[in-house]
């Protein structure tokens, strides 16, 4: 019997892909160092709070409105803390957040891209509900896709992570870096999405699992239509769709300024 529950995701590029779900306990377990962070920062504003009620007890003016205005700002910020927190991380950390991030856990949508901004606000948005009466709890255990309130409605699916960093480093052949010197001066990187990005990061770091036919296919459609989003009329060499896929994911780590998952 498996530890955790599997799903598979075809992707656009009919790439079929399979991930171990998350889990309850690791879920937990995220969840438990997050609002711990959280905790933390929402002390400082309820102390500086305190202070700032009692600097300002003895005005008159103050204490007919000022109280209620201060407490009703405080608690906006409040709120704008508790759901930033996880929007901001979940967006700029391609789904994690620190408490993701120990527990070695993610968030992708269902078609096995990275969560993205409009992903992230709806899950946090609806964390709420999923927290009143153990909601989402129920829902993770007793659903086939281990799926809160939140997760239906944003379409997205928490998952383990690449069991450790080696496992997600990439292998760039001498030509590919060659070849990606030129591409800098010739693609236009803004065309490029992270999820696009993402696109091709999994399809090098799995495509020794597809089967030739898949293989081809699958590297031949990507190459051709980076090649067209970037407006790449000629390429700078001969070479095949992978050695091209290597050599943008070479060239845009570069221009990114990338911390190095490849060598």
């Amino acid at each position: 019997m498996a530890l955790f529950n599997t799903v598979k995701i075809r992707t656009p590029e009919s790439v079929e892909l399979e991930f171990a779900l998350a889990g309850i306990g690791s879920r937990a377990v995220a969840l438990a160092i997050d609002y711990a962070i959280l905790a933390a920062g929402l002390l400082v504003l309820v102390l500086l709070w305190l202070v700032l009620l009692v600097q300002f007890s003895g005005i008159s003016v103050f204490e007919e409105t000022g109280g209620l205005w201060l407490t009703a700002i405080i608690s906006l910020l409040m709120f704008g803390i508790f759901i930033g927190y996880f929007v901001g991380f979940e967006t700029y950390w391609y789904g994690q957040t620190p408490g993701k991030r120990y527990a070695n856990i993610r968030v992708i949508r269902d078609d096995g891209q990275p969560a993205r901004l409009f992903q992230a606000t709806l899950r946090s948005l609806l964390r709420p509900v999923d927290d009143i009466l153990f909601i989402g709890f129920f829902f993770i255990l007793l659903g086939d896709r281990e799926k809160r309130v939140g997760d239906w409605l944003a379409g997205t699916l928490v998952v383990q992570n690449e069991a450790n960093r080696r496992s997600q480093v990439l292998t760039i052949s001498e030509r590919a870096k060659a070849i990606a010197t030129d591409l800098l001066n010739l693609v236009d990187f803004a065309q490029i999405t992270p999820d696009d990005f993402a696109t091709v990061r999994q399809y090098l770091q799995r495509r020794n699992t597809l089967t030739a036919k898949a293989h081809e296919e699958v590297s031949l459609h990507l190459a051709r239509r980076l090649r067209d989003q970037t407006q790449l009329e000629t390429l700078p060499a001969e070479m095949t769709a992978d050695v091209f896929l290597e050599a943008l994911y070479w060239a845009y780590q570069v221009n990114s300024g990338s911390d190095g998952l490849v060598r």
